[in-house]
């Protein structure tokens, strides 16, 4: 069973937000209370903090999916929902934190340092905090946001000043444990050490840590061996000691070809450049070279004879035997005074200052973009608020999805949809992935008696509150006075000509022999019967 592991996935998924409530108040006397309904509380976070008493990520590797607490939804009668408690989950000092393809997130080094790997949702409003002036009583309530669901790299970076490096069997391991009180397992064969161990060593004033990180053989970066995976535990050691075997019997094997293939794996080993200490390459570090095992004559004799062509070469050199303990003493001063000079120099470094960057004055806030994808046309909307909006609507109720399109109107949507060149019933697609919305655009209309540009549930002809003045009352009576005036006037045209004669009635004047007609007199005492005589 695996006792220390240092790369693990980690599954983290943030508390849903709980749904607001939507409720009418009800108390006898008052039958119109107004909405209560509450808000939905906020879902927890997972959230990874430096704990110093953790050395390894082995609890991960056996329970790799992490869930957070989730809130609970708002009530009537104003009543809140309890937000989800944050799910806090220890790891060791020195984490690098990584997304799947690589990119790394953050890189926990000192007590306390934080991320947040998946954070928890939003709660969803109740229709308390959703009424206004003109909407009074809201029929509906946002629903709880989703929490966020992460997959990260958590990768174990080992904090140590010192790494020894070098082939198997090189003595690493009994360095270790000759200068500090590590206990590594040591053992006559290759590969003994397949976990890092890190010791403590006291040189005078100066302590320092020192990691052992298992053997490179030629080939370690394509694979061979075990590769250079526990490389990423020497990225932050200030100093390299590469470990030469001088006693080996391994054929075409010396000191001096050891070295070069040593460098040559380094070499090819990038590591991280995006965090602090990665950004030095390995092979542009302070090392020193420890020839071991000088316990052994032949050993001692080929020592003596390539020591002078390493020191020709710049590197600090020194005779041990890890064995004997000879030479261990003037090893571990040169170390402390390598140590203290890389923390000299790193105290000047100006720390990092927060960088503000503030939004842009054009920012929206969302994307249109325009998209084409196996034939199918389609625009589509990003962006933090239109995708929370969207999530957080219940589209089985009418007035929630009016809600939704007020929202997105006040936004900008609209704009940007008839920029981007959309058209009514072109296909919207907002947000991406399988959570993503998809519906056929009708864009508001801003003409008609029914929309006239104002917000929902308004009518502009109804709020118009401008008075007119005595100037315009009176051009208003002099043009309704013209309008009667020309009414009589086109009437009696009509009448004189005939329009409106009756054939059976005749006037006398105009036809005398009609003057015994039934029905007509002149109301005159001449010739001529009155009706009713």
């Amino acid at each position: 069973m695996a006792t220390f592991v240092d790369r693990v996935v980690l599954h983290a998924t943030g508390g849903d937000g709980g749904n607001g409530c939507a409720s009418i108040h009800r108390e006898k006397f008052k039958p119109l209370a107004g909405p209560d309904g509450g808000t939905g509380g906020r879902g927890g976070s997972v959230i990874i903090v430096v704990d110093p008493q953790i050395t390894t990520l082995l609890e991960f590797h056996h329970s790799p999916h992490w869930h957070a607490q989730s809130g609970t939804q708002g009530m009537g009668n104003y009543r809140q929902g309890s937000s989800g408690d944050d799910l806090v989950l220890g790891v060791p000092d020195g984490t690098v934190v990584k997304s799947t393809d690589g990119v790394v997130l953050a890189d926990l080094v000192g007590l306390g340092a934080r991320y947040v790997v998946a954070p928890g949702g939003h709660g969803g409003l109740g229709n308390f905090s959703l009424a206004s002036p003109r909407r009074i009583a809201p029929g509906f309530a946002l629903l709880g946001e989703p929490g966020e669901e992460n997959d990260v790299v958590l990768e174990l970076k080992t904090i140590a000043d010192v790494a020894l490096i070098g082939f198997p069997s090189a003595g690493k391991s009994s360095l270790i444990a000759a200068i500090s009180a590590a206990r590594p397992k040591i053992a006559d064969y290759p590969f003994t050490t397949l976990i890092p161990n890190l010791g403590v060593v006291q040189a005078g004033s100066s302590r320092y840590t020192v990691a052992d990180v298992p053997g490179l053989i030629l080939g370690a970066s394509e694979g061979k061996g075990l590769g250079l995976e526990f490389l990423r535990h020497i990225e932050r050691c200030s100093v390299l000691v590469h470990v030469i075997d001088c006693a080996t019997l391994e054929p075409d094997r010396d000191p001096l070809s050891d070295l070069d293939v040593i460098e040559a794996e380094l070499a090819q080993y990038g590591g991280d450049v995006g965090i602090d200490g990665g950004r030095v390459p390995l092979t542009e570090r302070l090392r020193m070279v420890v020839l071991n095992k000088i316990d052994v004559p032949e050993a001692r004799d080929l020592a003596d004879m390539v020591r002078p062509e390493l020191e020709a070469r710049g590197l600090q050199v020194f005779e041990i035997s890890a064995a004997s303990h000879e030479g261990l003493r003037p090893l571990t001063f040169a170390l402390a005074a390598l140590v203290e000079k890389h923390r000299r120099e790193s105290a000047d470094i100006v720390p990092t200052r927060t960088v503000l960057r503030p939004k842009a004055v054009d920012d929206a806030g969302f994307t249109v973009s325009r998209r084409e994808e196996a034939g199918r046309e389609y625009f589509q909307i990003l962006g933090t608020r239109p995708e929370r909006w969207v999530r957080q609507t219940q589209f089985s109720n009418d007035e929630a999805v009016g809600y939704l399109a007020d929202r997105l109107a006040r936004l900008g949507v609209e704009e940007s949809l008839f920029a981007a060149g959309a058209v009514a019933g072109a296909e919207v697609v907002i947000g991406s992935g399988p959570s993503a919305v998809v519906f056929d655009w009708e864009p508001t209309l801003l003409t008609g008696s029914e929309l006239l540009g104002g917000p929902r549930g308004t009518d502009l002809r109804l709020e118009q509150h401008a008075r007119p003045t005595r100037l315009d009352k009176r051009k208003e009576y002099k043009d309704r006075m013209d309008a009667k005036t020309e009414a009589r006037a086109e009437l009696w045209t009509e009448r004189e000509a005939g329009v409106w004669t009756d054939d059976d009635l005749v006037d006398p004047a105009q036809d005398p022999g009609e003057a015994e007609a039934p029905g007509w007199s002149d109301g005159s005492t001449g010739a001529g019967t009155t009706i009713g005589s």
